[in-house]
């Protein structure tokens, strides 16, 4: 008897079936993250890297404005250490213009706590649909568990039903087990591995923007 794909689906029960349908849903949701990520970081790698060597000349002529404005374009809406540096530069000038007497620390700790508050939200952003790659690695091992003991338990059903022992009465329940096992297995190992991966990219990240800010700071502080 013939005993592929198709025959093993139909053999399956409801309980079955929609453990393997929770599997591909983690499967697909954690695949989507994948490539919304991996895209996200590449553009906020390659926009920043044409965006640091730029604004950093005109800070050192002087340019605040143009700063601001070349943080604010479009062609650097992805970039990390725009949106850090955007928030410090916009502090910095308000402080400048708004013409309230307030002295060369407090304008500095405004600039500051502006850097602060755009690399948390940066970071926020950054860091957005990984909880979600860390639950799936975390949890489809489990879920494919427990397709496997629903499998087991069918197996021993079919036994029982049949009386008798042998391959044909346990085939279809252990092909459940084993199915849900290796399903569970293949969502959460990529899961997992990206979850790592993007974790360190993000790392890479917070330290870049940290840098920026420092610099950002030290320029502000020579200026003042």
């Amino acid at each position: 008897m013939q005993f592929g794909i198709m025959e093993m689906i139909e053999s399956m029960g409801l309980a079955a079936r929609i453990t393997n349908i929770i599997l591909l849903i983690m499967s697909m949701y954690s695949i989507g993250v994948m490539i919304e990520r991996w895209w996200a970081y590449r553009q906020a790698k390659t926009q920043s890297r044409a965006y640091a060597p730029q604004v950093a000349k005109l800070l050192k002529d002087g340019k605040i404005g143009d700063a601001i404005k070349l943080s604010g374009k479009k062609e650097t809406r992805y970039s990390h250490l725009a949106k850090v540096l955007l928030a410090g530069l916009q502090e910095y000038q308000f402080q400048q213009e708004s013409g309230g007497g307030a002295s060369r620390d407090d304008m500095m700790e405004a600039a500051h706590r502006a850097i602060e508050r755009a690399t948390a939200v940066n970071l926020s952003d950054l860091k957005r649909g990984l909880s979600g790659l860390a639950t799936i690695g975390a949890t489809a091992p489990f879920v494919g568990l427990f397709g496997t003991v629903v499998g087991i338990i069918n197996a021993f059903q079919g036994m029982a039903l049949t009386g008798s022992g042998g391959i044909g009465a346990v085939s279809a329940g252990i092909s459940e087990a084993l199915v849900a096992t290796a399903f569970g297995l293949f969502v959460a190992v990529p899961a997992v591995w990206s979850y790592n991966y993007f974790t360190t990219k993000v790392e890479g990240f917070t330290v870049e923007m940290d840098n920026s800010a420092s610099e950002l700071i030290d320029y502000m502080a020579k200026k003042t």
